[in-house]
């Protein structure tokens, strides 16, 4: 039923995150998050919409969000915060599959959803990540891509076996030699 109230983009996805954040990663956890933290977030914010978005509205925006653009906005702004770069010394790679992702392709082979993403030990935080299914792309490729996305002078890069064959680990992304 439309009720003719629109939302920010820019204020769904902080509620999105902040609900995530808090352990509300479920449609509805984000709407009672969204409507348990109301007031705050109008005072926070300096934003009032009149009632807190439903479930199927934070359904809509993330139906319709890029979400290769959002990572690079957020990675983006994540190297841009104060000290980050002088931190950023030893990034971690870490590859999981999405649990309930399991498929099973047309020749009986099993294809599921993966996630590679890159970790930077000393912030504490993940600084990139990308998204892959398994039929289409691989771990390496995955980490090539990320790699090639992030500035690596003077950073320590640390990966599982699977990265450390000689193709992949004696030349960098952008071409430069490594040891």
């Amino acid at each position: 039923m439309r009720r003719c109230i629109r939302f920010r983009q820019w204020w769904m996805l902080l509620v999105a995150i902040l609900a995530i954040l808090s352990g509300q990663g479920s449609l509805v956890g984000m709407e009672r998050f969204a409507k348990r933290h109301r007031q705050k977030l109008v005072e926070r914010l300096d934003t009032d919409f009149g009632k807190s978005p439903s479930d199927s509205t934070f359904r809509l925006l993330l139906a319709q969000l890029v979400v290769t653009g959002f990572e690079t906005l957020l990675r983006d702004w994540m190297a841009a915060q104060p000290g980050a770069a002088a931190e950023l010394d030893t990034l971690v790679c870490d590859g999981k599959t999405l649990r309930g992702s399991i498929d099973e392709t047309p020749s009986s082979a099993a294809r599921f959803i993966a996630q590679e993403g890159l970790h930077s030990q000393s912030l504490g935080v993940a600084i990139a990540q990308t998204t892959y299914a398994t039929d289409a792309n691989g771990e390496v490729q995955a980490l090539r891509q990320l790699l090639e996305a992030v500035e690596l002078e003077g950073v320590l890069v640390q990966a599982g076996a699977l990265h450390a064959n000689r193709p992949f680990s004696s030349t960098s992304p952008s071409g430069a030699t490594t040891s």
